[in-house]
């Protein structure tokens, strides 16, 4: 398996499919990265050469990838918090930040749904007819 930024691509991939699986290396980067190591997106993984790994290496590092681009978004997100913007606000509540409706929807954001006002009918049935 080759190993590059600290991630074992799959070896039965393509360089271009393979290369996705670093975070922060998306599509058009492989593109990019691909082209500066000069070798074809079509080749599998497998039958790269260590010097062709190394080029690889090379052109990803130019990237900001993996760790160091997982720091830089948490501390993107604690600076907008610290200097109390909307949208650190918004993180803070665990709340979509670029406004997307609440109302309805944002369940991923919001969490499983909680009643609040009102007695579900299972619960009158249950506590047998009174609140």
């Amino acid at each position: 398996m080759a190993r590059i930024a600290g991630v074992e691509l799959p070896v039965e991939k393509r360089v271009d499919i393979g290369l996705t699986y670093i975070f922060g290396i998306g599509r058009s980067n492989v593109e990019k990265v691909i082209k500066d190591a000069g070798i074809e997106g079509s080749k599998r993984i497998k039958d790269l050469t260590e010097e062709e790994v190394g080029k690889l290496q090379k052109a990803v590092d130019q990237f900001r990838v993996e760790g160091d681009l997982k720091q830089q978004i948490s501390q993107n997100i604690r600076r907008l918090e610290e200097i109390g913007s909307y949208r650190g606000i918004r993180h803070r509540r665990g709340l979509p930040a670029r406004g997307q409706r609440t109302r309805s929807n944002a369940r991923t954001k919001r969490g499983k749904r909680k009643t609040v006002g009102t007695v579900r009918k299972d619960v009158v049935a249950k506590t047998g007819g009174t609140k």
